[in-house]
């Protein structure tokens, strides 16, 4: 491929809003580079998608491939297994796009539909093992599969360790709160839950017993041990590299949680440039939401060319 090529669009990753969007643009006949990161996806632990209708259950690296026999089929957008390095504005008006691999490629527009990065606690002995089986960050994501389990819900803010009793009750009747040690408001939520049925445990969790990622027991620093089958817990966010560099470079506008901020056509403060899915919100993350998002950019990327 000649790496001068000219596309109307590139779309930088490869997961629900990158290839809902690469198939839109492809039925309204532009020309679509896809620069996927050829390292495991954010979502490799996950052992289905849920909640697409017609792909109920199909793990992610089946969507993907679905997804590229169907854009295949119609021989308009391109798949390319590198990592974005930089999106510069380019003389004359597009973007030019720099890849890992040596090749730069030209668009009129670029969506960004990179994700983010879960930020994994470090020294949680079994913590990577469990993850996205038994240690989730979404119930609506995966509860069903942990449904009538005894969870956890780990939280550092009081408000949010109040709701252990009542917000999960849809997936497990014992629910209780792990906080920090020192959480403000402490001994009364604690006095709030146990009223409710449920309870808080103060303290730094080091360990979790588990069998081939099957969390049974959570061992907490001062040696307790908490029978524990589930943990709801919501590790930090961030930008991946790229995003964080464009928040720089040009100037790229986010709200106070590094999320990108985009308009109701998901273009972003910078004109051209748009994005998609999980690195836009906190709250509505998951592969519905985030294809819904890319659809919405197809269109307004369609729009915005014709106009």
């Amino acid at each position: 491929m000649n790496p001068l090529a000219q596309y109307d669009t590139v779309i930088v990753g490869g997961g629900p809003a990158g290839l809902t969007a690469a198939l839109a643009l492809t039925r309204y006949r532009h020309r679509t580079l896809v620069v996927e990161s050829p390292a495991p996806p954010r979502n490799q632990a996950s052992r289905g998608v849920h909640g697409m209708i017609g792909l109920e259950g199909a793990t992610p690296a089946e969507v993907r491939a679905r997804a590229w026999t169907e854009l295949d089929a119609y021989g308009l957008a391109e798949h390319r297994a590198a990592a974005a390095e930089e999106v510069a504005r380019a003389q004359g008006g597009g973007f030019r796009i720099s890849l890992d691999d040596g090749t730069t490629a030209g668009a009129r527009t670029v969506l960004l539909a990179t994700g983010v990065v879960d930020v994994h606690p470090t020294g949680v002995e079994g913590f990577a093992e469990c993850w996205g089986r038994t240690v989730i960050h979404c119930p609506f994501c995966v509860g069903w599969e942990n449904a009538d389990r005894t969870w956890a819900l780990v939280a550092d803010a009081p408000g949010y360790a109040a709701t252990a009793a009542a917000a999960f009750s849809a997936w497990s009747a014992d629910v209780i709160a792990i906080a920090p040690p020192g959480m403000e408001r402490a001994a009364e939520t604690r006095q709030a839950l146990r009223t409710a049925g449920s309870d808080l445990v103060e303290g730094e969790i080091v360990r979790l017993h588990h069998r081939d990622g099957d969390l049974h027991t959570v061992e907490m620093a001062d040696g307790t041990l908490l029978k524990r089958q589930t943990l709801l817990w919501s590790p930090p966010q961030q930008q991946v590299p790229l995003v964080t560099r464009l928040t720089i470079t040009l100037g790229l506008a986010h709200d106070e949680d590094g999320f990108l901020t985009v308009g109701p056509d998901k273009q972003t403060s910078v004109p051209g440039l748009y994005a998609a899915g999980d690195l836009t919100t906190q709250w509505e993350q998951g592969a519905m939401s985030a294809a819904g998002a890319g659809a919405a950019a197809a269109d307004a990327i369609h729009f915005a060319h014709h106009h």
